[in-house]
Parts: structure tokens; sequence; C-alpha cells
């Protein structure tokens, strides 16, 4: 980590959901940190790792209500990092995966801030693990794509015909365009009957997963609300067979719930190792 006399910028992926789910250097950074500014959907319980000294600014984003611009936190970030200070960016996820760190990024080479990016663990990947569906799977495909569903496939870059081909979907922030992103996808090719999940707050306590057709799906899942994954494809059928993950309090369908919760488990208690 560096000195306190030079400021820098760690821009860290606090990961999905489930607070153990964080990198050993996003942990660390966030132990070593003067001031971390972070987002909605990184795990409260990696506050409790901060210093009791540290500065937490809230700069978290939701659906058409942002506390603050995106110029407004890359200003932050350059104001905190000029006075000399460890500055932590706590995102959910992984900061390139939606997550505008590459912004972040740009915005602190042009300040001539030192920066560093700590990858985390994607909720793309994560969370249909946490529902018993892996996002490829031998025999049934071998490709996967991840698509932003807050535009409801509005933007020209979304190119469906390709995307509509893939083995495995992913969007990410689609529940509002639900209806037009399966509409979407059928009009283009994609057999109504696919398998479809839709996966509330995966990684956590309170996941909830609502599974069906492309056909039936929308029907299915009214009342889930962001932060949500929508994923679509064979592998869905898996869940069945490989759904590990049981929330407390709930039970496994048509069984007695064996499984032990590992969602929330405790944060790892590791050493501080330099960067």
């Amino acid at each position: 980590m560096p000195s306190k006399t030079n400021g820098i910028v760690y821009i860290v992926g606090g990961g999905p959901g489930d607070p153990g789910l964080i990198t050993v250097k996003g942990l660390n950074c966030l132990r070593c940190a003067d001031v971390v500014l972070y987002d909605r959907l990184a795990a409260p319980e990696l506050l409790d790792e901060v210093p009791a000294d540290a500065e937490l600014i809230d700069v978290g984003k939701e659906p058409k209500r942002h506390r603050r611009s995106q110029d407004e936190i890359n200003a932050l970030l350059i104001e905190k990092a000029h006075e000399g200070k460890t500055v932590v960016r706590l995102k959910g996820g992984d900061p390139f995966v939606f997550g505008r760190g590459g912004e972040e990024c740009q915005a602190m080479a042009e300040a001539g801030i030192r920066y560093e990016v700590v990858p985390g663990v994607s909720s793309a990947i994560a969370v249909p693990a946490y529902a018993g569906i892996p996002v490829t799977h031998r025999g049934v495909t071998t490709a996967f794509t991840v698509v932003a569903g807050h535009t409801g496939g509005s933007e020209s870059d979304i190119d469906w015909d390709g995307i509509s081909r893939i083995g495995t979907i992913i969007f990410l922030m689609g529940v509002e365009h639900l209806p037009e992103i399966v509409a979407k996808l059928v009009a283009h090719g994609r057999a109504s009957d696919t398998p479809a999940a839709l996966i509330q707050e995966g990684t956590t306590q309170n996941q909830v997963v609502v599974t069906g057709t492309l056909e039936d799906i929308v029907e299915k899942a009214e009342g889930i609300r962001p932060p949500a994954v929508f994923v679509v494809g064979e592998v869905v059928s898996l869940r069945e067979q490989i759904n590990w993950f049981i929330p407390v309090g709930a039970t496994r369908q048509g069984g007695e719930n064996n499984f032990l919760p590992m969602g929330g488990s405790p944060i790892l208690s590791v050493e501080h190792i330099s960067s």
C-alpha cells in the first residue's frame, strides 16, 4: 500500500452481494483506506472493515435516481487523492462490467492521479452460480454473453440476431425492461420454450429465484425488483439438479434442507498484503 504522503485511488470490485466474495486484495484496500466512496450494490458488511477514522461517502446510484453524478464522483476521487489520501472506490460486482470503472480510470489518468484496479467477482457469473445455474456446461453450451438490459435493447450496438444464437445470455439491470428483452429475443429467433431464470439479490440471504421459459417468465417474475440477473438458455434447466444454495429460513422444494447456507459467511481474517 502507498505511503500517506502519496495519494492513490483503488477502484475495487466488491463482488455480487455476499461479502465473503470480495478478493483478498480488495479487502486489504478497504482496511488501509482513508476515504471510501461506495455504491448501493456493495455489501454493507464490507464497510465494517474500514478503519474507524476513515471517511465514508455514499455515492450510490439507483434507477432514475442518482445521489451523485459520475462527474461528481470523479471530482471527489481526484480531490481526495490530491489531499494525499488512500482512496477506495468500492463498486458492486466487477468495476469493468457495466460499472463505469473505465471512465473513472480515464479521469484519474487525465488528472495525473495514481490508481489501481482491483477486479471483483462479477454478478453475471456468480449470481447464476448461486442459483445452481452454470453459465457454461459441457454438452449444453460452450459460450455465454453478458448484456446491459437497462435500455430494453434500444441501443444500436446490440446485435439481437447474434445474441439470440448464443448458448447462455445474461442480462444485468434488465428488470424494468424484461418484457421488451423477451420480445426481442423471440423476434430474433430464440425459441419461446427456452428456459429462463430471474434471480433477485443473488448470493445474499434474500436471494429469490424464479424460473420458467421465455413464454411465461415475464408473468412469473411479477414482483421481482432490482437488483436482479436475467439468465436465458438451456443451462437454466440444470438448476433442478444442482441448486446448492439455500438462504437461511428457506427450504428445498420437495425435501429437507440438508445444506449449510454459505452466503453471508464471515469475511476472511487476513493480514494486510502490500501491493
